[in-house]
């Protein structure tokens, strides 16, 4: 990279590239770097003019990001230019003194297109002010070209030269020129600890959700889960219900078991197998890999029931039931009563009752037949193992 100087040496050098050759041309012909003037037309004289600086497309969006987030400089901004030279020659037109020193020029610059570090060093050297200039080093070296520039284009730049008579002239771009700024990055800490963590891919899959007790066997209260399906044992697994990650009991790669948590409801439940990586210093667990959603039916079980006449209003029987686990707030319930003694066998179905509060105790209103009937509930679609109630 280039300090701020890199302008001006690359202007003093191009001096010393195309002096030999000017001079060869034109014998005493010089190269100057002033604004194009008509005072001395009749002078051989190749002027060097810098009219304009634009950014290099290519390196423009190559500066990344020079600040932190806290504002501290993490790299030198860098800023990459290419100049535009305008190149008037003057001279004796009789002699085609003009002509001869462009054509100088053009062949210097196109046979040698690149600055080289010796042509920097010398200007350098023959420039006291540029003492400081780092171009030399810089790693992209100095390429001349051609600018194509209409009559128009050429009409509209000499317009800007207030009073000066035109000139033979030619446009040439320098291309690429890289400044860096001079402040120092704050560097940042070492690193002391590294972790890093290559975890191969993991799909844990659940097959089905049984009782412990049997495939067939309903899953009630107090029941042990078996999870089975694939790749579920991972450095530390959990068990997602109702919300809450639960510890199962033995993990192994086909097979979870776990203990029903006392506070899951009656109904369509969903699980999930969550396995979680340990990591950082110190170590603690990181979320990683997660199985699918299934599904198992909690069933109520029935743990007493009773009915009484109920006063009026309403009237009728009021059922109640003890259920486990407790009925939650919004859950539906649903009596269903079947008396088998008599011919033909009777069923009733009471309207769903809408729980307000938890509680491990429902009363269903109903109107019917006095007799021992076998009672069921539903809780959310999960019908209880029948007990039995006498309905006065």
């Amino acid at each position: 990279m280039s300090n701020h100087l890199a302008i001006a040496t690359v202007t003093a050098a191009l001096q010393e590239l195309l002096q030999p050759a000017v001079s060869q041309a034109v014998g005493s012909a010089k190269v100057g770097f002033s604004r194009p003037d008509s005072s001395n037309q009749q002078t051989p004289l190749v002027n060097v003019y810098l009219y304009q600086v634009t950014p290099n497309p290519a390196y423009r969006n190559a500066d990344l990001p020079t600040r932190r987030s806290d504002a501290s400089l993490a790299q030198r901004p860098q800023t990459a230019l290419d100049l535009h030279y305008l190149f008037t020659f003057h001279g004796n037109d009789d002699q085609l003194e003009p002509q001869r020193l462009l054509g100088a020029v053009a062949n210097t610059l196109n046979s040698q297109p690149l600055l080289s570090k010796q042509n920097i060093q010398s200007a350098i050297t023959h420039n006291a002010f540029l003492a400081k200039s780092n171009l030399a080093d810089q790693f992209e070296r100095i390429r001349f070209s051609p600018t194509s520039l209409t009559l128009e284009e050429f009409s509209k730049l000499w317009s800007v030269f207030f009073q000066i008579e035109y000139s033979l002239s030619a446009a040439y771009q320098a291309s690429v020129v890289l400044i860096e700024s001079d402040d120092v990055p704050q560097e940042a800490p070492m690193v002391q600890t590294r972790n890093l963590y290559i975890v191969p891919f993991r799909w844990p899959s659940i097959d089905r959700v049984i009782a412990q007790a049997g495939a067939d066997q309903p899953i009630v209260t107090g029941a042990t889960l078996l999870i089975q399906g694939r790749q579920l044992s991972g450095d530390s697994t959990l068990v997602l219900m109702q919300g809450t990650e639960r510890t199962p009991t033995a993990v192994q790669d086909a097979q979870i078991t776990i203990p029903l948590p006392a506070d899951v409801r009656a109904g369509v439940q969903g699980l999930q197998v969550v396995q979680k990586k340990k990591m950082g210093t110190p170590e603690v667990d990181h979320r990683s890999f997660e199985s699918n959603v299934a599904a198992f039916v909690l069933r109520p079980t029935i743990t007493g029931a009773s009915a009484v006449a109920a006063p009026n209003p309403p009237g009728g029987i009021n059922v109640t039931l003890n259920i486990s686990p407790n009925i939650g707030v919004g859950q539906r319930a649903v009596l269903v009563l079947n008396n088998a003694s008599v011919t033909p066998a009777t069923a009733f179905t009471s309207l769903p009752k809408v729980s307000d509060v938890d509680a491990g105790q429902v009363t269903i209103n109903i109107r019917g037949v006095p007799a021992t009937y076998a009672v069921r509930v539903q809780i959310d679609g999960a019908e209880s193992l029948p007990s039995t109630v006498t309905i006065p």
